[in-house]
């Protein structure tokens, strides 16, 4: 971090990679979906990504939701060579490039930010065409860049407006740019453990909530997966 700069919160510096945790999740599960939230493309490599994603899609059978965004750190991305100015540019590009890879037996790429002669990879992802790209961040611009080339939009519940105020809106702006509204699903990233508001989600039409979980041990995790698992029972969803 730059002098000045406000320290981050310790969980940030515990996180497992994303790929790798969920590989070995993939290996142990059948039915649950497999997601990152968020995985930051702008600092990596998206032909190495790429094959990341079709990897873990492959080996869960097809249960890989693609959760990405730009970030906010703009001393991190440069340890990564990234410009905070132009990270969305960067963004916009990795994933357009990775749906090249994704779709393509050749593939090739030329934008401003990410390039790459005619190339193959294998293996495909199991999901046609590729898995679902979930785009992260606030309202309005991260629902804009969901509905230009995502499949989703993931908002942070509690940040800004509540979310459903804002899904109206969403479902508006991908109507008005040609684009049918369920085709893009609606997350909520950080939802609240309340059964009642959790139930307004539902029947307003959101398509998912994510609950978080602190970076604790075992012993006290388990009781907060019993409990999102009660919670998601009693919403018509399967645990």
């Amino acid at each position: 971090m730059a002098a000045g700069a406000p320290e981050l919160q310790k969980y940030y510096t515990e996180s497992y990679d994303p790929f790798v945790s969920l590989g070995a999740a993939a290996a142990v599960t059948k039915t649950i979906k497999l997601a990152t939230g968020i995985c930051l493309v702008i600092q990596r490599d998206p032909i190495h990504t790429a094959k990341e994603v079709s990897t873990v899609d492959r080996l869960s059978s097809g249960r890989f939701l693609f959760g990405v965004g730009a970030g906010w750190n703009a001393e991190e991305m440069a340890d990564h060579g990234t410009a905070f100015e132009t990270r969305f540019q960067r963004m916009r590009e990795c994933v357009l490039a990775m749906k090249e890879i994704w779709t393509k037996d050749k593939a090739k790429f030329a934008g401003k930010f990410v390039q790459f002669d005619e190339m193959w990879q294998w293996p495909k992802p199991v999901h046609k065409p590729h898995p679902p790209v979930i785009i992260g961040g606030g309202f309005p611009h991260a629902a804009k860049r969901a509905v230009a080339y995502g499949d989703g939009w993931i908002p942070i519940g509690g940040r800004q407006l509540d979310p459903l105020e804002v899904l109206p809106q969403f479902r508006k702006m991908a109507k008005e740019a040609g684009r049918d509204p369920a085709s893009l699903s609606f997350t909520i990233f950080a939802g609240p453990r309340d059964p009642e508001v959790l139930k307004r989600y539902r029947d307003a039409g959101v398509d998912r909530v994510v609950l978080m979980l602190p970076p604790k041990e075992r012993a006290a995790i388990l009781p907060m997966l019993d409990e999102s698992a009660a919670l998601m029972r009693g919403h018509g969803h399967a645990a």
